[in-house]
């Protein structure tokens, strides 16, 4: 008997594209399937991750009716169907830190809880605006990339901090913020005042939870950022990471998702408690003063 699909990180990212199009195209569930070779429910599973189509040919079909025509397009979602079964990836190269984002957006937009570390900066989810243009424009002469493409980038992150915020069912987000990277100034003053004010305010709210692991510790502390969402619904954890090269890895293959707990669990177990939090953060705040 042939293996019953399961959700992976590769399917779900597909889902969420197809969603995505799906809306933009203004069309119902119903609508979407008229007159085509499967019906609402496979689509629901598609667009949730718990399927694929059976063809090659089904996916293209459905991509006419949303009206994607480009080739390059096309050919990139039926490459995705076709390696659905894959647990893990690497979402694309280029020389954008956006590169590969749709994938990995599509698995982080379903997540119930996310638990995260950077070693350099505040890790994305908590920047401000100021703080998150100035991470943008510090990369921006090293890797050329257009005003437009970094003002655009930092209102995707701006709509992806709206989780943490939203009124029903808001996401659950324990992160660790490294001291030097809280102490690491982007921007001016003003920049890393209001950076400091965000977290002090994301610290209060119950679904969040800030730690910070000092300086002068001892412990384990990982070389790269470190990012574990949590999907729930039977779906399957799954890490992410950058890499040097501008592309996004994903992966929610147990052995990888074991080991980034493990690297998260080393992380908290070192860092102080979340009530001491709001304190150092205030005190850091004066220190940008003096």
């Amino acid at each position: 008997m042939a293996a019953r699909p399961q959700p992976t990180a590769r399917r779900i990212s597909l889902g969420h594209e197809l969603r995505q199009l799906r809306k933009e195209a203004g069309l119902t569930m119903a609508e979407a399937v008229k007159d085509l070779p499967f019906d609402e429910s496979t689509l629901q599973r598609v667009e949730t991750g718990w399927k694929s189509f059976r063809q090659a040919g089904h996916l293209r079909d459905l991509l006419e009716r949303y009206g994607i025509t480009d080739d390059d397009e096309v050919d990139r979602l039926v490459a995705l169907q076709r390696e659905a079964s894959s647990r893990e990836w690497w979402t694309g190269t280029g020389t954008t830190m956006l590169s590969g984002m749709p994938r990995f957006l599509g698995v982080e937009s379903i997540a119930r809880e996310i638990r995260m570390f950077h070693p350099t900066v505040v890790p994305g989810l908590l920047q401000t605006e100021a703080y998150a243009q100035a991470v943008h424009d510090l990369h921006k002469p090293i890797d050329e990339t257009t005003t437009e493409f970094v003002q655009q980038s930092v209102q995707l992150r701006m709509k992806r901090k709206e989780a943490l915020t939203r009124e029903e069912d808001p996401l659950k987000l324990w992160a660790i913020l490294y001291e030097p990277a809280l102490r690491y100034s982007l921007g001016d003053a003003q920049t890393m005042h209001g950076q400091y004010a965000a977290l002090a305010e994301l610290a209060a709210l119950e679904n969040v939870t800030l730690q910070v692991l000092p300086q002068a510790g001892s412990g384990y502390v990982a070389f790269h950022h470190v990012n574990i969402m949590i999907l729930g619904d039977g779906l399957p954890t799954t890490v992410q990471t950058d890499t040097a090269w501008f592309t996004v890895a994903v992966s929610d293959k147990p052995r990888e998702v074991g080991r980034f707990a493990r690297m998260f669990d080393a992380m908290a177990a070192g860092a102080l408690p979340p009530g001491d939090t709001v304190k150092l953060l205030h005190q850091l705040s004066r220190e940008v003063s003096g």
